[in-house]
């Protein structure tokens, strides 16, 4: 690319990342997305609860976005992985992967994470397409369907509560000793919710479709679907590496106006929030996009 200065630049080329883009492009200003293509629901078939984009594939969702931010002459598109951001007296330098170097006046993380997904056989292949996240994404679709929960404690107990919106044909697999309360245990159980303590070894699927959870001790349940939180940590370092603060959770921490703790530094999407949908980050990335142009237009009228 022959063009090195941008005002904006963007890590991170998916939903939250393409509706900044838009909101800044339609803005005029001068912004460089960096993506690495690999967006965390990149296995999921159909993306649900986002309006006028209920059941579409997610890739073509993603594609049609860039089209569309496309359109914006002033926004420019980087297929690589951004490795280092610096923080200089006017802004940032941005370094690739391949060692194109870039700078900016601000910067947005819209970076995703990535989920740390147990050692379960089979379990990765049907992560995002039997092995569910959220239930407002896709608890319509196994609605009713026999239905198992792999969590413990006090997230297996809100958990519960939650998927039982959904199906009444439920069981919450503690995936070894139950660290549930007596008193959690009693109003599960009252509530038709079946506790399976014994440890899993593996998932039967066909194409990442869950049809038995195989127990080591042998014994086998019949789910259609199955509801898991595995652990996560963020997809870029380089926030970090900047010093922006984050959650006990692990998630960036932003103000109401998407910016970190770090000047110039903004973040959106699945990197910021436990509310993980597509709806919700292009929602974050577009409101991102709207306050760093006010905030430009500010510092320039400030000289």
């Amino acid at each position: 690319m022959e063009q090195k200065h941008f005002e904006v630049i963007i890590v991170g080329g998916s939903y939250s990342g393409l509706s900044a883009a838009m909101s800044l492009g339609r803005s005029l200003r001068q912004v460089l997305v960096i993506d690495s293509g690999l967006p965390c629901n990149r296995q999921t078939p159909h993306s649900h609860n986002f309006i006028t984009q209920d059941g579409e594939k997610p890739a073509v969702i993603s594609a049609k976005a860039k089209l569309q931010v496309d359109i914006y002459k002033t926004v420019q598109f980087y297929n690589g992985l951004a490795v280092q951001v610096i923080k200089t007296e006017n802004g940032f330098e941005i370094t690739t992967e391949s060692g194109n170097i870039f700078t900016s006046r601000k910067i947005l993380f819209a970076t995703g994470v990535r989920d740390l997904l147990p050692e379960i056989e089979g379990f990765a292949p049907c992560w995002g397409i039997s092995v569910l996240h959220c239930p407002y994404c896709h608890g319509y679709e196994v609605k009713n369907e026999k239905t198992a929960i792999i969590a413990n404690g006090e997230m297996g107990y809100e958990y519960a509560k939650l998927i039982s919106n959904w199906t009444k044909d439920l069981r919450l697999c503690t995936n070894g000793k139950s660290e549930l309360t007596a008193e959690q245990t009693k109003t599960l159980k009252n509530h038709g919710v079946l506790i399976l303590e014994e440890e899993i070894d593996s998932l039967e699927h066909n194409d990442g479709y869950v049809s038995n959870i195989i127990f080591k001790n042998g014994e086998k349940v019949e789910v259609k679907a199955i509801y898991a939180r595995p652990p996560f940590e963020q997809h870029c370092p380089i926030p970090e590496t900047l010093g922006c603060d984050s959650s006990e959770q692990g998630l960036l921490k932003v103000d109401a106006m998407q910016k970190t703790n770090i000047s110039g530094v903004f973040a959106s999407g699945d990197c910021t929030t436990q509310m993980r949908s597509v709806a919700i980050a292009v929602s974050t990335g577009s409101f991102a996009g709207a306050v760093i142009n006010k905030e430009l237009i500010d510092e320039d009228f400030s000289q």
